[in-house]
């Protein structure tokens, strides 16, 4: 009796325990299953937290060694589980939808204990079917909720007759433009733009629902994509008056295969039946896909000149209204000279003058964690953490190169991008820092190879980075945090 009902306790908590793993990397990879499968780059947590835990269930029940199932949950599976839970540096936040999950995951257990009891014991393999049960339930019931969300969200963009939406894709950028047309339009509309980096279908269907005021006259969204089809159903959502597409590259190259698979869903977004004016990167191909748009297309940054983009800030000069015009700005980093001249131009098209431009641009705010600059403990950081692109990265290498004194950077390298991408980052590396702090397990090798000059640091485990730092850094020196990744990566 006392065997059975510790056993009892044993496969429940090998369910739940097998479950907390599953539903963790499900919400990192945005509940798609087969993400966690193909792209999930640390395997072996799979086998240890999913695969063995499995077998063992498997096999201790087929041989009857209840014993042997007991002990290796309660001091191997359970234990190793919460040392893997607590050196995550992004754990699972029990959302309404993880809360559902478990929810749904107990009321399952709890009608297989209530069988058990009033028609005995059942094989207990059958919990594999029962979990297996529970996640497609889950998934047909999330599946009606996010269309009830994306209808309800649809609705209220109805309801607002008198919005205008703007929505931005591309491969980089999208969240400094939002910033930046948010910043110079602010006094011009009653502006909402969607949260962080809110970017797909369902999150923004409930941001809108959530977040987004009746009384807004005008609305700024992002448009992401892991696959042909996502971006042309946020446009179905949004119905958008005005399409951003910036610039385009290898970014999640990994998702997509090829790059005109990225051109041609990124274009997605001038299908939209409200579409009055687009504005598209000047160097990006997508001529193919707007040739009955044509007049509907305008292509920028345009005419640049004297651009200059230091430590101290980026100055340039756009011709517009048959002038030359000088801005300046504290905004960090070259390839913002693109990013400003296109809110300063979205600006000019809804009737700001120049000389407001100007001011405008003069007090625009970096966006946190894309090359800000910071001052502490008589050290020049740059916070360039959610900068995840090859573009992005190469300059803030140069920026550093800059800084007269110790340069340090802390990178795990690029994410969902191609070895020859790391390479060159890597090798830029090389030829500016003095220490390389080399975080996770994804791009050792690359760097490995070709960090030459510099000390060199890896890190399979962020949580000492701090220690690391303290130790090895000096007053004075320039710490670059570049593309801080989560160390599931």
């Amino acid at each position: 009796m006392v065997m059975d009902t510790l056993e009892w306790i044993a496969v429940w908590v090998f369910v739940l325990g097998l479950n907390y793993y599953l539903i963790t990397l499900l919400q990192w990879y945005h509940y798609s299953y087969m993400r966690v499968i193909t792209k999930h780059h640390k395997r072996r947590w799979h086998f240890y937290h999913a695969i063995l835990p499995t077998a063992v269930f498997i096999t201790t029940q087929i041989m009857h060694w209840d014993l042997a199932f007991i002990l290796f949950v309660g001091f191997v599976q359970i234990p190793s589980l919460l040392s893997w839970n607590v050196h995550l540096d992004k754990r699972l936040v029990f959302t309404p939808r993880v809360v559902r999950f478990f929810t749904f995951l107990l009321l399952f257990l709890l009608t297989d204990a209530i069988l058990v009891h009033v028609y005995g014991k059942v094989c207990s393999l059958l919990y594999l079917l029962l979990v297996i049960l529970v996640h497609i339930a889950c998934k047909a019931y999330e599946t009606l909720i996010a269309s009830g969300y994306v209808s309800l969200a649809k609705e209220k963009l109805k309801r607002m007759k008198n919005l205008q939406i703007i929505a931005i894709t591309g491969s980089f950028g999208k969240t400094s433009v939002k910033n930046y047309l948010y910043q110079i339009l602010q006094g011009k509309f009653t502006i909402y733009s969607s949260l962080n980096s809110v970017n797909t279908l369902l999150g923004l269907s409930q941001d809108i629902n959530q977040n987004l005021d009746e009384t807004s006259t005008l609305y700024i969204a992002e448009a992401g994509a892991r696959q042909k089809g996502d971006i042309k159903a946020i446009g179905s959502l949004l119905e958008h008056h005005y399409a951003i597409i910036t610039e385009i590259g290898n970014q999640h190259i990994e998702y997509f295969k090829d790059i005109d698979s990225i051109y041609e869903t990124k274009a997605e977004l001038l299908q939209s039946p409200r579409l009055i004016q687009a504005f598209c990167y000047d160097k990006n191909p997508l001529e193919p896909f707007y040739t009955e748009l044509t007049d509907k297309i305008k292509l920028y940054p345009g005419q640049i000149r004297h651009a200059n983009a230091t430590l101290e800030g980026t100055s340039f000069e756009l011709f517009l209204d048959n002038q030359w015009v000088a801005f300046e700005t504290k905004i960090l980093g070259a390839f913002n000279v693109d990013n400003i001249a296109l809110a300063v131009l979205m600006g000019h098209y809804f009737d700001i003058s120049i000389p407001q431009l100007q001011r405008l641009v003069a007090k625009l705010n970096p966006v946190p964690h894309r090359l800000h600059p910071l001052h502490i403990n008589d050290k020049f950081i740059i916070d360039d953490g959610f900068n995840g692109n090859l573009k992005g990265m190469l300059e803030s290498v140069r920026l550093a190169s800059l800084y007269m004194g110790r340069r340090i950077i802390v990178t795990p390298g690029l994410v969902e991008s191609d070895v020859e991408s790391n390479t060159t980052l890597a090798k830029a590396i090389d030829s500016v820092f003095d220490i390389a702090i080399i975080t996770g397990e994804l791009n050792v090798s690359v760097f490995a190879q070709n960090l030459q000059r510099p000390q060199r640091v890896f890190l399979k485990d962020k949580g000492q980075l701090e220690q690391i730092l303290q130790t090895i850094t000096l007053a004075k020196d320039l710490i670059l945090f570049a593309n801080d990744a989560p160390n599931y990566i």
